[in-house]
């Protein structure tokens, strides 16, 4: 009698079971997935941020851990000033190692050939710098010189002329296409940057004033004698270097595909994604780095910084940055061909392609919160796109299906006259400048040691650098100055928790 009555509860017990677990398989199958739904694709035009869910699902807004994780699973949480230098967690043990191989290279200064460290001799003739980190010291960005005598802040003008055929513009023909400011011993360096600076000064809505700052840039002590006439000027600041390799891994296709290069949608935004030639390939691609979107690949990235920067030759672009008339700089001794090889440039390409990306803090602040929304209201999330993807088949397997909130579309749009430099890059004109990615920039003090912003560092903090956006952006930077003092504050929180 026991055994039956035991029995017969065991079955109920059994039954109630059964019930309960297919109620909550029922209840879990009609209820959409968070993390799925946080990847929702950027729109086809206006740089929308979204995708228009089907009719009678939900689309669940990001978590406050999901809104953290800046770079997916390739974040790191660290506000130290180590917050850029990091690798990506993800990253496996053998990843790892090739990661710290990779920044001894970045760190290290090249000297000159012939020298007993042959890994790591051929630096110049000329250049701006002996190493990667004298630009983007810990891996952050640089900052405009404060003194004549101090050229290692990460600041260097691009030089160039008008192309009498109509195309892109050429190098100059005395100082080549980047002015370098350093060079060995025996051979002049080219000249030194001047900046001279005049005052902008405006008003917000309720009556307070602002005061900015306009960079004018000449060259002196000119070691080669005058440049042309119609030389052409671009200041460019060295940018942050993590998370390159998430951007890079976006799919072309997404990055196009939110370009409405003839504002269709009316929203006064347009978007225009840059065409630029693979050095490795030969191929016209999709530009994505660089400040005009005028670089391809990290890879591209990389190899072009060593031979304008530092003055070392690779198999990718070989060669000494002296003109014809360098006569001094054209016989100097260099470090072999290449100076650098493959298997260095790979170490150095992985590095920066695996850098972790520094978590977005206090995403709970109410501040904050009221900022992020303020920051959509005004019209900042039509360029500066909150949510991108990247590949699921990309060659580095810790940086694949990631779900990534850069703020940047990748594409080039037009800044207004008040940023222009007045020099073509590709399909860049003048006045377009890439959206600049706003992940980590609140780490800027900490990290770079100055709050120097957009590509010239002539914002002196977050707030200038809203109040210089124009073009397309005139009408976010208007009702920017259009909020309350309070509101104002609210939004350059945000920025700063990013």
């Amino acid at each position: 009698m026991r055994t039956l009555t035991e029995n017969r509860i065991r079955s109920c017990a059994l039954g109630l079971l059964l019930a309960v677990t297919a109620i909550c398989l029922a209840l879990a199958c009609s209820r959409s997935d968070p993390e799925q739904a946080s990847r929702a694709a950027p729109g086809a035009t206006g740089g929308s941020t979204t995708a228009t869910p089907a009719q009678g699902s939900q689309v669940s807004a990001p978590s406050a851990q999901q809104l953290a994780l800046s770079g997916g699973e390739a974040t790191v949480f660290d506000d130290s000033k180590d917050a850029f230098a990091r690798s990506a967690p993800n990253l496996t043990s053998e990843e790892r190692a090739a990661f710290s191989v990779g920044n001894n290279f970045f760190n290290d200064n090249w000297v000159t050939a012939p020298a007993s460290t042959d890994a790591r001799d051929g630096l110049g003739p000329l250049f701006n710098a002996q190493s990667c980190s004298s630009c983007h010291n810990h891996d952050g960005r640089g900052q405009p010189p404060t003194k004549t005598t101090d050229p290692e802040l990460g600041l260097l003008l691009r030089l160039s002329v008008p192309n009498p055929d109509g195309g892109a513009p050429l190098p100059d023909p005395v100082y080549g296409g980047q002015l370098q400011d350093r060079a060995l011993t025996g051979v002049p360096k080219e000249g030194t940057i001047k900046i001279t600076t005049d005052e902008v000064v405006g008003t917000y809505a309720d009556g307070s004033s602002y005061t900015l700052l306009r960079p004018r840039y000449d060259i002196v002590d000119l070691g080669y004698g005058p440049p042309s006439e119609d030389l052409m000027i671009s200041p460019r600041v060295a940018p942050a270097v993590f998370g390159v390799g998430l951007l890079e891994a976006v799919p072309e296709h997404d990055v196009v595909v939110a370009a409405d290069p003839d504002d269709t949608n009316g929203d006064g935004i347009s978007g225009r994604a840059n065409r630029v030639v693979d050095p490795a390939t030969g191929q016209e691609t999709l530009g994505r780095l660089g400040w005009k979107a005028n670089v391809a690949t990290v890879e591209a990235q990389v190899t072009g910084a060593f031979h304008g920067d530092i003055g070392i030759a690779s198999n990718l672009v070989p060669g000494q940055e002296c003109t014809a008339t360098q006569t001094a700089c054209n016989g100097a001794i260099t470090g072999g061909t290449p100076e650098i090889d493959d298997a260095k440039v790979g170490r150095v390409v992985f590095y920066d392609r695996t850098l972790a990306v520094p978590a977005r803090r206090h995403v709970k602040d109410p501040d904050n919160a009221k900022g992020a929304e303020l920051f959509t209201a005004i019209g900042c999330a039509a360029c500066h796109t909150t949510e991108l993807h990247t590949a699921k088949d990309g060659p580095i397997a810790a940086l694949n299906d990631q779900t990534i909130r850069p703020y940047t579309d990748l594409l080039l749009h037009d800044m207004g006259e008040g940023l222009a430099d007045n020099r073509p890059d590709g399909l860049a004109t003048g006045t377009e400048w890439r959206t600049a990615p706003l992940w980590g920039i609140g780490l800027t003090k900490t990290v770079s040691r100055h709050t120097r912003f957009l590509h010239d560092g002539r914002a002196r903090d977050l707030t200038e650098a809203v109040l210089w956006h124009g073009g397309e952006a005139d009408a976010a930077q208007q009702r920017f100055r259009e909020l309350t003092a309070e509101d104002r504050r609210r939004l350059i929180s945000f920025l700063d928790s990013l």
